[in-house]
């Protein structure tokens, strides 16, 4: 008989513990992460009165694994247009949250007497809130449909993304030791610089690679295809010196713009489900009773450090954004607590050897207090917004509603910083498309070229390859803009913004030049002269160049229709709001959806006939049935039940429309027995007047609305009946209609 391998001994005894927890936690309405670890608990060495894991090395393997799957998932969940849309108010917030609680952490692990290393790191493990615990707490409590858990939502999706900085600044800190500021910038900007370029890439190529095998596409194709991409982008980011939960985000922001996200989401949640719960009862492993009790009072500090520091700085954070005190403290009061990061970073820690090993089940024990704590401190809100409303000064409070109220910015102010976030936006995007190509051509195109054909001609070879691929993005830096509403509207607004235009024009073209002289530099020997005037010519030639226009535009467009294709299917499906809803806010005018009822009065009519616009002052833009939408639909266009309509109003008009498709949805007591279909027998006497006539000639179907479901004669039951049965004397018919109708039939008979 073979011996079983330890590692599917211990991944038995780890679902087994797990699923068994799971069960309970269920039952008991707590968050199955704290299940898991009180699983992995369990089954950790540490406890001698249970089976016990015999390898935890391979353990380890598995759970960076889950870490990767962790991070994956959380990427298709997150997308880079939630980040624009949270707003500067979630910015404001989650950044003040951030570094206060990195401080507060590092502070008390000085105080205890740590190592400088266990306190960032310590820092960093609870300068963010639970994504997963703060969501369930908020739908347990039915408040997930409040303003103020909106904003919390979103400052959460600001964390997540700053929790990946952190990940990868402490990283690099951990391996080079080195904490200077030059350092920690160099870190930063080169993971913002491969976020950029892999996003922008990966939006380009991957919609396309799934569109273009999306007629071999199946549940099973799709599952190996995404997690291919995953674990390719992992590499990737591990060879350039990133974490590989890294490059999983990255992936997962990816696909979150695709059309298939939904479906990749729903077949990788179950792999994610898995290698998640053997992260957490991994986490759970690490716990030591014995540790935990040695190190009670920096669990006791660190957990009052977590709670007052979030529900403060949170609140600050808020208010420092502009918004109203109650909404503040409802968002302070819903952040305190720490949960699958904190794990995440703790587990970065253990994995590079750059923390102790108390620093985990402290952790791990200030994550299930306070999460057991959420849902009392999201309740104690309230009553603690009235006690500070009580006690504030009356200057405060109106110093508070003026600052919540916001200043108002000049049109023209607003004008510029639009057009100058746009330009920058253009340059850094394009310039790091620029820079790896031309590092690829450095590296790779040039020395290949040199070897197969000679040092010069492979050298102006890969020079002219290289501007040309690099062109269309320099002249984008360049033009794009340049005849924007904003630029116009400047440039005949006043004589004195003309100049600073002017010099917006010719920076971007300064720019270009360098790029342009880099490229020349860098593959051949040439005076400083040469190639100034070289790339003067060549920038020249590009702004000129319709050509070159088509592409940047082509390339351009191909982008934003990748980026959006997620969006356009929904619009399509009504699933979402057109884009152009939110500006008839400003003319008081609203987008609504409404179904028609099956019973509707509308339904059969075309648009014509009904006269919307002119009965109710709404207009028709689209008719959504079934998988096909219709877009501003003509007169002759006919409704029917459950279409989706899709109608432009003020409110008033809404509401009206509203109420008249409400009350076709109901039906009153009378129409219900009026319609209610009932069986009776009639008996076929001398005096009847449908003796001696077939079914045809007697009208029961056509003048009575009723049918005979059958005939019984002689003691024997005529169920085929045809339209020249006769009725004879005798005759019993089984009668089946409305009831009104059915007893007009029978009544004369049995008068």
């Amino acid at each position: 008989m073979s011996h079983l391998p330890t590692l599917i001994a211990d991944l038995a005894l780890i679902l087994l513990s797990a699923g068994v927890m799971t069960l309970l936690f269920k039952k008991l309405k707590q968050p199955l992460v704290l299940g898991y670890i009180v699983a992995g608990f369990l089954a950790s060495p540490h406890i001698t009165f249970t089976p016990s894991v015999i390898d935890e090395a391979n353990i380890k393997i598995w759970a960076e694994i889950g870490v990767i799957f962790l991070l994956f998932a959380l990427g298709l969940e997150f997308s880079f247009k939630k980040l624009v849309k949270a707003g500067g108010t979630a910015v404001i917030a989650a950044c003040s949250i951030i570094f206060c609680m990195l401080l507060m952490g590092m502070g008390v692990g000085l105080a205890f007497g740590w190592q400088r290393m266990d306190c960032i790191f310590l820092g960093g493990m609870i300068a963010m809130s639970s994504t997963t615990i703060i969501y369930k707490a908020f739908d347990d409590l039915n408040l997930s449909n409040k303003s103020f858990a909106r904003l919390v939502l979103s400052i959460l999706i600001i964390e997540d993304i700053l929790a990946i900085v952190l990940m990868v600044v402490l990283s690099t800190m951990s391996v080079s030791n080195n904490f200077e500021g030059t350092e920690t910038m160099f870190s930063i900007g080169k993971l913002l610089f491969f976020l950029i370029l892999w996003f922008v890439v990966g939006i380009y190529i991957i919609p396309l690679l799934l569109k273009s095998c999306r007629k071999l596409m199946n549940s099973e194709t799709l599952l190996i295809l995404s997690l291919a991409l995953c674990f390719g982008m992992v590499v990737l980011a591990d060879t350039a010196g990133f974490s590989p939960a890294f490059g999983a985000f990255i992936m997962g922001s990816i696909l979150a713009e695709t059309v298939e996200a939904e479906s990749i989401e729903h077949i990788v949640k179950p792999v994610k489900d898995l290698f998640g719960a053997i992260f957490f009862v991994s986490v759970g492993m690490m716990v030591d009773p014995v540790m935990i009790a040695t190190y009670i009072w920096p669990i006791i500090a660190v957990t009052v450090t977590v709670i007052v520091g979030q529900a403060t700085f949170a609140t600050f954070g808020v208010l420092l954004a502009g918004k109203p005190l109650r909404t503040a403290m409802q968002c302070g009061f819903s952040l305190t607590q720490i949960g699958e990061f904190a794990f995440i970073i703790a587990s970065l820690g253990v994995t590079l050897n750059v923390t102790s090993s108390f620093l985990y089940p402290i952790v791990v024990a200030v994550s299930v207090i306070t999460t057991f704590l959420t849902p009392y401190m999201i309740r104690l809100s309230d009553p603690a917004i009235n006690y500070v409303e009580r006690r504030m000064p009356p200057s405060w409070r109106s110093f508070l509603q003026r600052y919540a109220s916001g200043p108002e910015i000049a049109n023209q102010e607003n004008l510029w910083h639009k057009l100058l976030f746009a330009m920058l936006r253009i340059v850094v995007v394009y310039s790091i498309v620029s820079i790896s190509i031309i590092f690829v051509s450095f590296r790779w195109m040039a020395p290949f070229l040199r070897e197969n054909i000679s040092d010069f001609w492979g050298s102006l070879l890969a020079t002219v390859i290289t501007i040309l691929m690099v062109a269309p993005f320099l002249r984008a830096i360049m033009i794009k803009k340049n005849h924007s509403v904003e630029f116009t509207t400047l440039w005949n607004d006043h004589r004195s913004n003309r100049a600073p235009l002017v010099a917006t024009i010719v920076l971007r073209i300064v720019i270009v030049i360098v790029f342009i002289m880099v490229i020349i530099a860098g593959l051949i020997k040439a005076s400083v002269g040469l190639m100034i005037g070289a790339a003067i010519l060549v920038t020249v030639v590009m702004i000129g160049s319709r050509t070159l226009k088509r592409q940047s535009i082509l390339i351009e467009r191909r982008f934003f229709q990748n980026l959006r294709s997620r969006d356009i299917r929904d619009e399509y499906l009504g699933a979402k709001k057109p884009a152009y809803a939110g500006t008839l806010l400003t003319h008081d005018l609203h987008l609504e959806d409404y179904e028609l009822p099956g019973g509707s009065h509308f339904a059969g009519k075309t648009l014509m006939q009904l006269n919307l616009a002119k009965a109710y002052g709404i207009h028709v833009t689209s008719i959504l049935r079934g998988k096909r939408r219709i877009n501003i639909p003509g007169g002759r266009t006919a409704l029917y039940p459950f279409d989706k309509i899709q109608v432009i109003g003020t409110d008033e008009h809404l509401a009206k429309f509203a109420e008249v498709l409400q009350a076709q949805c109901d039906i009153d007591q009378d129409t219900y027995e009026k319609n209610a279909m009932i069986l009776r027998q009639l008996l076929i006497d001398n005096s009847s007047p449908i003796k001696g006539l077939t079914l045809k000639s007697s009208g029961i179907r056509d003048h009575y609305k009723c049918f005979i479901a059958a005939v019984e004669r002689d003691g024997n039951l005529l169920m085929s009946l045809d339209a020249d049965t006769l009725f004879l004397e005798g005759d019993v018919l089984w009668v089946v209609g409305e009831k009104e109708n059915v007893y007009q039939l029978i009544t004369p008979t049995s008068n």
